[in-house]
């Protein structure tokens, strides 16, 4: 591994349903929401899917918002052209991401976690948790570790200093 990496595998779960809110909410922050559109909703359907996944749905349907304004503008114009009220400023025909958005968007999302893949990181998570110490780990008391009393450092006691290898 390169410096600077992480040298440790860490395991992170698919969001629950309140994270998959607080990421929704957390892509459309700077965006237009239509008052009917209820996020919890697309939370509570989205079960399973990643942060990753959640985003595709806000950026789908934020497109599709923006594509639908654009054909507008475009159809405007043209009316305009023809009538010759070239002039006229209206406001946005869309001017925020609406439930028909959020619908279409929906239609397209996928789970790029499968339940095979989760079994696997879920398996995987379980083996890190075991393999991440000794859990019940503890140094022995010295007079049990020795069977005497003298705090575990009994090199020198048989005069045999000498020779480490005898």
């Amino acid at each position: 591994m390169r410096p600077g990496r992480l040298d440790q595998l860490i395991y992170v779960p698919l969001p629950d349903e309140n994270s998959r809110l607080q990421i929704l909410k957390a892509q459309l922050r700077r965006s237009p929401v239509a008052a009917d559109v209820d996020l919890s909703v697309i939370a509570k359907a989205t079960n399973g899917f990643s942060g990753a996944d959640l985003a595709f749905i806000v950026q789908r349907a934020s497109k599709m918002a923006i594509k639908e304004s654009i054909s507008f503008d475009i159809q405007r114009e043209k009316a305009a052209k023809e009538s010759g009220n070239e002039d006229i400023d209206m406001e946005d025909p869309v001017p925020e991401i609406a439930r028909k958005h959020f619908e279409e968007a929906m239609q397209y999302a996928r789970r790029s976690v499968s339940e095979s893949d989760l079994r696997r990181y879920e398996l995987f998570a379980q083996n890190l948790q075991q393999a991440r110490g000794f859990g019940g780990f503890k140094f022995p008391d010295a007079a049990e570790a020795n069977g005497n009393g003298s705090g575990g450092n009994t090199f020198g006691d048989d005069g045999g200093d000498d020779d480490l290898y005898a």
